[in-house]
Formats: C-alpha cells, structure tokens, sequence
C-alpha cells in the first residue's frame, strides 16, 4: 500500500485536474456552457432518460437539471416526450442538432487534448487513461454513496477522567 505521502501528493494532483477542467470548458462555444454540455454528454453516452435519471448522473438537484435541460431544448438539442409509462414524466432525447452539438463538443475537446499532450507517447496517454478508469472503478458510483470519514484520533493523554 502506497504511503502517507503518496496519498497526499496524490490529493494535490487531484486537485490541480480542476485546472485542467477549467481549460477544458474554455474551449465550450458560448452557447454551450459546461451545464449544457454535460446534459448533452450524458444523453449522448446513455441514450434517452427521464430526468430524474438526468439529475442523478450529473448528481446535482433536479432545480439545477432543469435550468440545464431548458437551456439545451431552448436550443433545439433535446427534445422532451411524454414518458409511455408515466404520463406526467418526460423522456430526454437528442435531436439531430443536438447530435452536431455533441460531435463539435467532442472536435474541441479531442483537439485540446490533442494539442496539450502532443509530447505524450500513446502507451503514455493510454496508461493515463486506464489509471484514471482504475481510479474512477475504486470509487465506484459516488454520487449516491454517502461518504465514510475516518473516526478522529484522540490522543488519550488530553482526556479528561469521568466523574463518578
């Protein structure tokens, strides 16, 4: 097992990958900020969903996935229908503009990265990869699983005795 250290080295680079994401979403067309995206994303990779399903993949409050879901129906990428199970609920479906948005989206992002890891070997970028799937995998779904902390140290010298 890897050492104290290692782990906190590890929590820093973690935290430096939001810069990493900031300059990703730079490259976002105006149109389309980071919400947006991520809503086309998700339906690109796990197809038509109600909403719920929506909110809980991008695991923010259904306020929030609806601020985003109109955004991107605004524009004409999504559409809503009538769920046949449930008439009060709404399936989420790309539309052929949306699919366009989604392959621009991904243009952007594969030329970024294309261009900021142009000195990276491909065994370089494809270990990359799989260590970020490993990481991800030992995560598992952490959007709903509540997060275990580790119980305090307390060190028994500063204790007080009980009272009887």
């Amino acid at each position: 097992m890897a050492e104290r250290a290692q782990f906190e080295e590890l929590a820093r680079q973690l935290s430096a990958v939001g810069a990493v994401k900031r300059d990703m979403g730079r490259i976002l067309p105006p149109d389309c900020p980071a919400g947006s995206a991520a809503v086309l994303t998700l339906l690109g990779r796990h197809g038509d969903m109600r909403m719920s399903k929506l909110a809980e993949l991008l695991a923010v409050d259904m306020s929030v996935t609806s601020r985003h879901v109109a955004h991107v129906a605004a524009r004409g990428w999504i559409e809503r229908l009538p769920d046949p199970a449930d008439k009060r609920s709404r399936i989420l479906r790309l539309t052929p503009e949306g699919l366009d948005q989604l392959d621009e989206l991904s243009r952007r992002t594969t030329h970024l990265l294309a261009e900021r890891l142009a000195d990276w070997t491909d065994d370089e970028v494809g270990q990359l990869i799989r260590l970020m799937t490993r990481l991800r995998d030992s995560f598992g779904d952490c959007r709903s699983a509540p997060v275990r902390l580790p119980a305090p140290v307390v060190d028994e010298t500063t204790r007080t005795p009980a009272s009887t």
